[in-house]
């Protein structure tokens, strides 16, 4: 058995994370796609050679990615009869390990001295694969073939060599056949990349060593996962969030979210939420499970990622419930709306058991909205963003304002970009009047995103949520402002059918598009909000003097 010492387990573990660190940058640097390259819509992860679990995370991916890539890892060696150095396989089936369509991954073997010692994969969103929108986000899509092209796992590259007929049907499948053949390379070199530092790393240290580092890593994050539950008292806690509605049926999605504690043992059960759904609001197994780490993370963040934090929690998701969702149900909402929504259920969960670790409510939508069509030269363009909000207020202070998602989404593209990419001229993007709530320590402010459409024509499509149930306030604060979006079109101010839904809305030059993304709920009660910071809040404009009077008792 190898001898280690703390030194060592150190070292290599951040040798580790520095690999899938540059892993991420590379692949950021040479994107194509804005989303991939501006927007940081991508993850990086080292994962085991027996079953796909884990290693390690890069620490600017997107943790929802790494979480969901241990399952497409696991669907690659369960289905590849043979794995070669130089092979590279792609997948982007949400029923794979996935989330959303547009979601591709990349998950290449790593050999060291002709031995198989671990897999490379990345993820990263490429903004267009067909299906019946521009984007992909076809909110009234009733299964999953009208999301675009879904690929199974497939041997793009074999021994480096691209697979040309592979690409070829990427390329025709896509409005952006252009961005494809870049965020390919972009991908691949990104795996070759970690290939040859793990290579470097293990040329120092040897693979004995390094193996049993990794394993080393996996149980202390294991035990320290069990130290963290077993401070939570023994009991079940429970809450439910309710989303819009799937995009077809205005009927509200239930996830109903029930924690047992037991000692060191976690169990989420989330049979008791609403069936699988018409529209695309759909989760699928591995989203569910990573959502609800991520909102685990929340509450212990010191916890190093990897497989180890997994292994004290037991899941109850039957295929029953919208959230493991089955072919052909469609999920394009999945990733970066539905996965909020379980967050944010899970982290209700939890503040009855741990009321002093949970903020109140956040934004827990991104408001993902696309836009296709030509430009004046004659290229097509595919316009994908989304938007941060208001978390909200914790027990040690107020929230962001504007933060990413709850799924550490990213950033948004700045103005800059957008103007420079895209036929639009911006006219408003700033911190939303009135959205925090108010409390002890108020919620951050959402966002006000509101821009002019300048080209001929094109085609919109928005898939949001939270525009009736706003960010809950804690403790006694209030709740953030709901999600409010609106299109005006020929001068008229048009609502969506589905209130945050809606798709192939035809824009024309002139025509705007406006996102308010919810503020954070306010947490504690107001009177006891210290009024230096209401007085703080009135000269920075965050409040006016009649809310300060109302609501704090404030005078100047």
């Amino acid at each position: 058995m190898t001898e280690l010492d703390p030194l060592s387990i150190a070292v290599i573990r951040g040798r580790l994370e520095q690999i899938a660190d540059e892993m991420d940058t590379v692949f950021e640097r040479m994107a194509f796609s804005p989303v991939i390259s501006d927007a940081w819509d991508r993850a990086d992860g080292i994962y085991s050679p027996v079953d796909g679990s884990m290693i390690v995370q890069g620490n600017r991916g997107l943790p929802i990615f790494v979480g969901t890539m241990q399952y497409t890892v696991a669907s690659v060696i369960a289905g590849a009869s043979e794995v070669r150095q130089g092979d590279t396989f792609i997948v982007n089936d949400p029923f794979a390990g996935g989330t959303h369509i547009m979601d591709t991954k990349m998950v290449r073997p790593f050999f060291y001295r002709g031995e198989l010692f671990a897999y490379l994969a990345n993820t990263g969103h490429w903004p267009d694969l067909g299906g019946r929108v521009p984007g992909g986000f076809g909110a009234a899509a009733t299964d999953c073939y009208q999301e675009g092209l879904r690929l199974p796992p497939v041997k793009l590259f074999s021994g480096d060599e691209l697979n040309a007929d592979i690409v070829a049907i990427l390329q025709t499948n896509s409005r952006l056949p252009d961005d494809v053949l870049g965020d390919i390379d972009a991908q691949a070199t990104a795996l070759r990349a970690g290939e040859t530092r793990l290579t470097e790393l293990l040329d120092e240290y040897g693979p004995d060593q390094v193996r049993a580092v990794i394993d080393a890593l996996r149980e202390r994050s294991a035990r320290q996962m069990r130290s963290y539950i077993a401070e939570i008292p023994d009991g079940t806690y429970s809450f439910v969030e309710e989303m819009d509605n799937d995009g077809i049926t205005d009927e509200v999605l239930r996830i109903d979210a029930r924690i047992t504690v037991a000692g060191e043992e976690l169990t989420i059960d989330f049979s008791h939420s609403s069936p699988p759904c018409q529209g695309p609001m759909n989760s699928v197994y591995a989203a569910t499970v990573s959502s609800s780490i991520v909102a685990i993370k929340h509450l212990f963040p010191d916890i190093p990622i990897n497989s180890g934090i997994f292994e004290p929690i037991t899941f109850v998701i039957p295929d029953t419930v919208f959230l493991n969702a089955k072919p052909p149900r469609p999920v394009a909402g999945c990733a970066a709306e539905t996965s909020q929504r379980i967050i944010t259920a899970v982290m209700g969960a939890l503040a009855e058991a741990a009321p002093d670790r949970v903020p109140a409510g956040s934004s827990a939508t991104v408001n993902n909205l696309s836009i296709g069509g030509v430009r004046e030269d004659g290229t097509p363009f595919v316009l994908y963003v989304f938007l941060g909000g208001g978390y909200g207020g914790h027990p040690a202070g107020d929230g962001l304002s504007n933060g990413c998602s709850l799924m550490s989404i990213g950033r948004v593209q700045s103005i800059e970009t957008l103007e420079q990419r895209y036929p639009l001229r911006f006219r408003k993007y700033g911190l939303r009047d009135g959205s925090a709530g108010h409390g002890r320590h108020r919620g951050g402010f959402g966002v006000h995103f509101e821009f002019e459409f300048t080209a001929a024509e094109g085609q919109a499509s928005l898939l949001g949520d939270q525009a009736k149930t706003a960010p809950v306030g804690r403790a006694g604060g209030t709740p953030g402002q709901p999600s409010s979006p609106w299109f005006r079109i020929g001068g008229e101010q048009v609502a969506l059918p589905m209130i945050s839904k809606g798709e192939n809305v035809l824009l024309r030059a002139g025509d705007i598009v406006c996102l308010r993304t919810p503020g954070g709920g306010g947490y504690g009660p107001t009177a006891e909000r210290d009024p230096e910071a209401v007085a703080t809040d009135l000269e920075h404009g965050y409040l006016d003097d009649e809310t300060a009077r109302r609501i704090y008792a404030h005078t100047a």
